[in-house]
């Protein structure tokens, strides 16, 4: 199995910047991609970003294009998801997810393998 352990989140204003991680450990050869989902209180948990770790590939959703940059250390076994241009409504708590080979999904039942969350909060 993989393990995977977020951090980063925190409170900021407005159009500040925040950069989470996501530590995977345990099978890690087993990992494809990782994807980065959010829930907001109330909510569904939804898509935010996925990296290949085969070929690199990333894909965003529209809401957060352009604001958030998805990236890996290979070394590390990290994923870094640096968010800019913060708003309040990217309120939540963001998973980070793995998937053991069933390829470059967005959808919640795509990932095997989740983190605790970190919860990020913007305020207006």
């Amino acid at each position: 199995q993989v393990q995977l352990v977020e951090s980063g989140g925190g409170f900021v204003q407005t159009g500040g910047s925040l950069r989470l991680s996501c530590e995977a450990s345990g099978l890690t050869e087993m990992v494809v991609t990782t994807a980065w989902f959010r829930q907001a209180p109330g909510k569904e948990r939804e898509f935010a970003a996925v990296i290949s770790w085969i070929d690199s590939k990333l894909y965003y959703t529209d809401s957060v294009k352009g604001r958030f940059t998805l990236s890996r250390d290979s070394a590390k076994n990290t994923v870094y998801l640096q968010m800019n241009d913060l708003k309040p409504e990217d309120t939540a708590v963001y998973y980070c997810a793995a998937d053991l080979g069933h390829g470059f999904g967005s959808k919640v039942q795509d990932y095997e393998c989740w983190g605790q969350g970190t919860q990020v909060t913007v305020s207006s």
